[in-house]
């Protein structure tokens, strides 16, 4: 069996967090690999074992803690761990509590991880479009905030994700986003006719810059066009398979 690839971000140093693709996990069949995903349609005992795997390749003595993903802004504060079945509708959490591992599972959508390293805050989001433009890493600062973190303090960085040469979106998509603010249309390139390609790792960091976040990375990796290193939503609707995986991205406190 392949070790789980983790990927890091400079920004946050030596902190353990990690942003992870599908090689080393125990799943099979359109799911094959470590997918974390609790509702992909995969065994619940495999799933369980694979998040495991994940959380001992990031923070070993960690509990994960992660959210019911429902593609909003809404970011809950983590205080103590609940269980997966009781994991509450959000798409973002913030801790400043040791011994919690914040998680976010994705299939093309953004992973974005954020640390105050003097605060001890840490923050974890999961940005598809709907969430990004409707302001879930805004969400997620504020709530960092409340725990004494400052803004400018803060380091973030944007995971693997589905990337502009990948992501072909309608007319009706990028209206809406150039409705919003016609400064927008930087993260859109011309496609197909009445199409155009969207930059969703673009918008993110653009999302968490102007929110006043100190610094921004972005990993730059491909989740529709690395097949052999990440689950992708899309691609699988593409060939019409029948079912995804979804990949995990998590930070704790050292």
């Amino acid at each position: 069996m392949a070790e789980v690839e983790v990927l890091r971000a400079a920004v946050f140093g030596d902190w353990p967090h990690g942003f992870l693709g599908r090689a080393g996990g125990l799943s099979g069949g359109p799911v094959a690999g470590l997918n974390v995903g609790l509702g992909a349609g995969d065994d619940p005992d495999t799933v369980r074992a694979n998040r495991q795997r994940a959380a001992a390749a990031i923070a070993p003595t960690a509990r994960l803690v992660t959210v019911y993903q429902v593609h909003s802004a809404e970011c809950v504060t983590v205080g103590e761990p609940w269980p997966d079945d009781a994991r509450p509708e959000a798409d973002a959490l913030v801790t400043d509590r040791p011994g919690l591992l914040l998680g976010v599972v994705t299939a093309d959508c953004a992973p974005v991880l954020l640390a105050d390293r003097t605060a001890g805050v840490i923050g974890a989001a999961h940005a598809g479009w709907k969430g990004a433009f409707g302001g879930v890493t805004d969400a997620t600062v504020m709530a960092m905030e409340a725990l004494g973190a400052r803004r400018e303090a803060i380091v973030a960085a944007v995971g693997p994700c589905i990337a502009m040469a990948s992501y072909e979106v309608d007319a009706g998509f990028e209206a809406r986003f150039l409705a919003a603010d016609p400064a927008n249309g930087r993260f859109f390139a011309p496609g197909r006719p009445d199409h155009a390609q969207f930059d969703l790792e673009g918008y993110v960091a653009h999302r968490l810059a102007a929110a006043g976040v100190g610094r921004v990375e972005r990993l730059g990796e491909d989740t529709y066009a690395q097949e052999s290193r990440f689950f992708s939503f899309r691609r699988a609707t593409h060939r019409g398979e029948p079912a995804y995986g979804r990949q995990i991205s998590a930070i704790a406190l050292p």
